[in-house]
């Protein structure tokens, strides 16, 4: 492929930021590649760690953009309800090569209509609405069916951004940017996934995070209402 690949990764208050710098590390490294921060505006937007990010292009002036991006996070409870959002990616991805999400960003997605009858990846905790949206939840790290590109929770971000580097170039690009990372992950516990963590660690965090599930349930159905109201207006 060639010219610039325009890429941009929407940021928004209360995102999980590795969703984000991960991808935008990755991508980063690729020579050819432009990548935008979009939000509304260009005020800072905090994270839910201490880390707050500058976006760089608004919405209103974002370019005709190759691939768009939505990571995940807390913050994705309000922005599956949100109208100018909604609409950016839809208009979006009506050019768009690549539509992707990292985490729960696959909620956002759906809640545009970009998802049904798509298979897609999110954060385990949220595969049990994915499908609300029309989308058949995958439980893998990274999925590609067609041009919609989506990964799993946080730090699957950057098996995501690999693999769509490969996709938009090829196999040694993407290995030549895990190598300058030095990407080699060999963590010191197996507990990152619901099926190799201790059950007694995955019922206390599910326990922790309840609250929070009903939320994100209650956002998803009004979404998906307002989705199909849409639909038939």
């Amino acid at each position: 492929m060639t010219g610039s690949i325009q890429i941009g990764i929407v940021v928004f208050p209360d995102m999980t930021q590795l969703d984000a710098t991960g991808p935008l590390q990755v991508f980063s490294a690729v020579p050819g590649v432009t990548v935008h921060l979009l939000w509304k505006d260009l005020t800072p937007v905090p994270t839910d760690s201490v880390m707050v990010i500058t976006p760089t292009t608004t919405f209103a002036d974002a370019p005709q953009l190759d691939v768009v991006c939505v990571p995940g996070g807390y913050g994705t409870d309000d922005l599956v309800n949100d109208r100018e959002v909604v609409a950016f990616l839809q208009r979006q991805a009506d050019g768009a090569r690549y539509v992707t999400s990292v985490c729960t960003g696959a909620l956002v997605l759906g809640a545009a209509g970009l998802l049904r009858g798509y298979r897609a990846a999110t954060h385990w905790t949220a595969m049990d609405v994915l499908d609300i949206f029309g989308a058949t939840p995958t439980p893998q790290r990274v999925v590609i069916d067609r041009n919609r590109v989506t990964g799993g929770g946080v730090t699957a971000g950057i098996d995501f951004a690999l693999a769509l580097v490969a996709e938009i170039f090829d196999r040694p690009a993407a290995e030549a940017v895990q190598l300058r990372l030095e990407y080699d992950p060999r963590p010191p516990f197996t507990a990152g996934s619901p099926d190799t963590a201790p059950a007694d660690v995955v019922e206390r965090y599910l326990q922790r995070i309840a609250p929070h599930k009903a939320r994100r349930r209650e956002a998803v159905e009004r979404a998906a209402a307002r989705l199909a109201e849409d639909a038939t207006a």
